[in-house]
């Protein structure tokens, strides 16, 4: 069964929940002659890759997934072997040119067939150019996700590459901290930025998906789902279908239950590993009939976290910080002060680096030592 997620996203400019100033942008960027490289930027569960979907979809038409190319870079910084898997997304296996650099036969051919539940151009019609009856003849989209992590020497590679692709593609980069790309990319995009929303947007839009499933949610519980969501349109959705799926809309206590039951028990646990000195647990565990090496201990458990629920550095810092105040680790005095110094530290840091997974990861190795 497909994810309200995914049914719910919207398909034209105009259902955006952005002010009416970015919608006006987005299709004029996506509309025009000579479409620029984006830069999306924003807060966690605001739109960003709803957005590139429709930007990629107006820009390269009805077949835009067959010549869309998506890296996740904070997937790529959490593996062995990053730079290799960066270059073989960049450069193909068996192609002598970069992925920019390629021409398709798709871009031509995209109009003799229809492709099944295209939803249709976001801005209402499709892009053509004003000097000829043709589709401003892009090749490709190469999509880099959460692009904050992709490291100072990655950048660099991809600026020579825009330098080199711009009559053949386009580079869309999302992420949540735009101070992490060097100036060279960003001077080379056209930054938009998508704020947060608020309650009463949230509200809105929750209260419309209720009506379009036939929910019968109890008088409050959709206020209280956009107050805890703090502005994350796709957090609030998710919400909203687990307990919807679950018949848990009938009393707001259900709420307050799901929450407590998740991700705060989780982060103990997290910290609890750390406090045991288990902060790189490796063990080998079979797969598929091979023995791996997996990590475990506190970091193992921190990346799964951090995977499964889309958890951003400054999150866990927000959840170390609420178990360690609300006093359910029962720890001295003298200790609780030390590993809230840490925290602290921990916090200022992860702004101020690329790589805010190894701040976290100092932060466990201090709590270890701290409790030897």
């Amino acid at each position: 069964m497909t994810s309200w997620l995914q049914s719910k996203a919207p398909t034209r400019f105009e259902h955006l929940l952005t002010p009416s100033s970015i919608k006006d942008t987005l299709a004029t960027a996506s509309t025009s002659d000579n479409p620029p490289h984006l830069l999306l930027s924003g807060p966690a569960g605001v739109g960003k890759t709803a957005i590139m979907r429709m930007v990629a979809r107006q820009l390269l038409g009805p077949g835009w997934q067959s010549t869309t190319h998506i890296l996740n870079a904070k997937d790529l910084a959490r593996k062995p072997g990053a730079m290799k898997a960066f270059e073989e997304f960049i450069r193909p296996s068996g192609s002598s040119g970069s992925l920019a650099g390629m021409t398709s036969l798709d871009i031509f051919t995209e109009s003799l067939a229809e492709v099944p539940n295209d939803s249709g151009p976001p801005s209402g019609a499709e892009t053509f150019s004003t000097n000829s009856n043709l589709r401003v003849k892009l090749s490709r989209i190469i999509v880099i996700e959460d692009a904050d992590y992709l490291g100072n020497l990655r950048q660099a590679y991809l600026r020579r590459m825009m330098e080199q692709s711009s009559l053949t593609s386009r580079f869309i980069f999302t992420t949540t901290t735009p101070s992490r790309l060097i100036e060279a990319l960003r001077s080379r995009t056209q930054h938009i930025r998508i704020p947060r929303y608020d309650r009463k947007t949230i509200e809105e839009q929750l209260t419309l998906i209720a009506e379009q499933e036939n929910l019968e949610p109890t008088r409050g519980i959709i206020g209280d789902i956009a107050h805890v969501s703090e502005g994350n349109i796709r957090k609030a959705v998710f919400i909203l279908e687990v307990m919807g799926k679950r018949k848990l809309l009938a009393n707001r206590r259900n709420l307050q239950s799901l929450l407590a039951s998740t991700k705060v028990r989780e982060i103990q646990l997290v910290l609890e590993e750390a406090m045991r000195g288990r902060v790189h647990d490796w063990r080998w565990e079979k797969s598929n009939g091979r023995s791996m090496r997996t990590l475990k201990g506190a970091m193992g458990l921190l990346d799964k976290l951090m995977d499964e629920q889309n958890l951003e550095a400054e999150d866990v810092v927000n959840l170390f910080h609420k178990l360690l105040t609300e006093g359910r680790m029962n720890l001295s005095d003298e200790l609780l002060s030390q590993v809230m110094v840490s925290l602290a530290n921990c916090d200022v840091s992860i702004f101020k680096t690329s790589q805010p997974r190894v701040e976290l990861e100092r932060f466990l190795l201090d709590v270890a030592a701290l409790c030897k």
